[in-house]
């Protein structure tokens, strides 16, 4: 397979980008080759497509459903006893429905944390995305629960080998609030065992690390690098509250983090991330949008503007954050934290790529690209998507996304009826 997008503009210049198998081959002006698939890139400008660090894919279906409420009461009374209600079957097209999100909005991988694992990764393969797929782990400190999770773990890893490259296995203790030592433990240990990531949520909350000063005398950090979790394979989502202390540990560790400026505004989990010290720290700092029930949508470039403009605000540094740097958050720190040579479009690297539409009127004029598409634009300006060498979206239409919207409409009302 082979794709030439002729006369697309790349980096102020005008090129012609050839991509055999799933990799940029050549990048020149002016190029003749014969290709499968011939795009005409005239009035549209190629960049890298995003990477969304943190999700629960399938809660699109929670969207609208749970608003304006503190975190501790959202989890307890709406969202867990919702979740507890919801088959396999709802979980695939709320999947399928979140895919359709990201892939219109420009976003080719993600790593997600939920529920009935087969069913988002039939929903990841039929896309043609790509996916750092979980399996959820919460036992809440109940021995007979953590032995019951290893053998489905076991099993669930076992299985998940039938899917193609673009699907990876992750653990996913849900917390160190709903997940015992012994979990924690053994979930790093079968990660290392078998070359996984582990990710996690962590530090998400002021109420959190209170907790954790309670319950285990340490702060979240500090009782994970005690239980000797901490490594290069370890993601945590949101790190709201981190302290020197524990800044110091994450980088020591080369553990990663992803921001969730949405779903933390939302919640009202806390403003104040710590980017630049994190970034100074030598962590490598991601971005993500959460799932649709705390941040109601996955656009990548709606994240990347908000995570801009909340370090300047509380900072009170208009520089703080600089377009170019929350866009590489978004793109090649994705691919670095998953390990995969993606964010950049050069020759060598994974055939990942967004077409965008130049005549958008939030792109208009042209001074800077960047600023335009983080400070302006939405992803509605993704005009056309190729991840891993094959064309997913074309001319804004993804096929099949009219039977996705219907039935996850459908599946979305009955499910809440339950």
């Amino acid at each position: 397979m082979s794709i030439l997008i002729k006369n697309v503009r790349l980096n102020g210049c005008i090129s012609d980008i050839y991509i055999k198998e799933n990799h940029i081959d050549r990048i020149e002006e002016n190029m003749e080759i014969q290709a499968d698939v011939r795009i005409d890139g005239t009035g549209k400008a190629a960049i890298p497509t995003f990477v969304n660090g943190h999700t629960h894919n399938a809660m699109t279906l929670f969207r609208g459903f749970a608003e304006d409420m503190a975190l501790e009461e959202w989890l307890h009374e709406k969202i867990w006893p919702q979740e507890a209600k919801l088959t396999e079957e709802d979980v695939y097209w709320g999947a399928r429905l979140g895919c359709l999100e990201m892939i219109k909005s420009g976003t080719t991988l993600f790593n997600d944390m939920y529920w009935y694992f087969h069913a988002t990764a039939r929903a990841v393969e039929e896309m043609g995305m790509r996916g750092v797929l979980s399996a959820v782990m919460i036992d809440n400190f109940d021995a007979a629960k953590t032995a019951n999770i290893k053998t489905k773990i076991q099993k669930l890893y076992a299985e998940s080998l039938q899917y193609s490259g673009r699907i990876k296995f992750a653990m996913g203790p849900h917390a160190i609030y709903t997940v015992s030592a012994d979990a924690l433990v053994w979930a790093k240990q079968f990660a290392d065992a078998h070359h996984l990531l582990y990710h996690i949520h962590l530090s998400e909350t002021e109420t959190e690390v209170g907790n954790s000063l309670k319950q285990f005398g340490l702060r979240p950090v500090q009782y994970l690098e005690q239980l000797g979790v901490l490594g290069e394979n370890v993601v945590i989502a949101h790190g709201v509250w981190l302290s020197d202390e524990d800044i110091a540990v994450l980088a020591k560790r080369k553990v990663k983090v992803v921001h969730n400026p949405n779903s933390n505004l939302k919640l009202a989990s806390g403003y104040k991330f710590r980017y630049q010290e994190l970034r100074d720290a030598g962590v490598c700092v991601g971005l993500g949008t959460d799932g649709c029930s705390s941040s109601n949508n996955l656009d990548m470039l709606e994240a990347m503007k908000v995570a801009s403009l909340l370090q300047k605000a509380w900072r009170y540094d208009p520089t703080a954050l600089p377009v170019d740097e929350v866009m590489k958050m978004g793109t090649v720190n994705g691919g670095n934290m998953f390990g995969l040579k993606l964010g950049r479009i050069e020759e060598g690297y994974l055939a990942d790529i967004n077409l965008i539409n130049l005549s958008d009127p939030a792109l208009v004029p042209r001074h800077n690209l960047n600023a335009n598409l983080v400070y302006a634009a939405g992803g509605s300006c993704v005009d056309t998507v190729i991840c891993d060498g094959k064309v997913i979206m074309e001319n804004r239409h993804v096929p099949g996304e009219e039977e996705i919207i219907r039935n996850a409409q459908e599946v979305a009302m009955h499910w809440i009826k339950r």
